[in-house]
């Protein structure tokens, strides 16, 4: 991975979607979400701050654990908008994110647990499974397909 020299504070799409690991187009919808900003050059190209690379880590973290992206901008929204976030600002985050994450990482415990039961046991009952529809929720709905939570 080519290496970013210290001075430059902006950077080409090109070289932020190879050093985050994400396609060029990718940062365009982040951006679109109002997740990352850009700049325009006088030749109207876009141009990213250095610190969108942080960015768009927390972002790619925040994703691999199952925040979704509405999550992440309430979340990038609380930063400071002039200057660079500091450990104090993502430690907030942090913070407000705990309880939320602990709740999933028992979610998902259980379910590693009980995987094998719950596959192999044949129920198909969409009212009485505790992973697919926990507490009937669906069933609130009315008949016929709907969106899991």
């Amino acid at each position: 991975m080519p290496q970013i020299p210290e001075g430059r504070n902006w950077l080409k799409p090109g070289e932020v979607a190879e050093r985050a690991g994400v396609a060029v187009s990718t940062l365009h919808y982040y951006e679109s979400l109002g997740l990352i900003s850009s700049r325009r050059t006088s030749g109207n190209r876009r141009e990213y701050r250095r610190d969108t690379l942080r960015v768009l880590a927390f972002i790619r973290s925040a994703q691999r654990v199952g925040v979704s992206l509405d999550r992440v901008k309430e979340a990038l929204d609380q930063l400071p908008r002039k200057g660079l976030p500091t450990k104090k600002d993502w430690a907030r985050i942090s913070r407000q994110w705990h309880d939320e994450l602990t709740e999933r990482i028992e979610y998902l415990t259980g379910l590693r647990d009980r995987f094998s039961d719950c596959i192999g046991c044949g129920c198909l009952s969409l009212k009485s499974c505790p992973y697919s529809n926990p507490d009937d929720a669906l069933g609130a709905g009315g008949q016929g397909p709907r969106r899991f939570p």
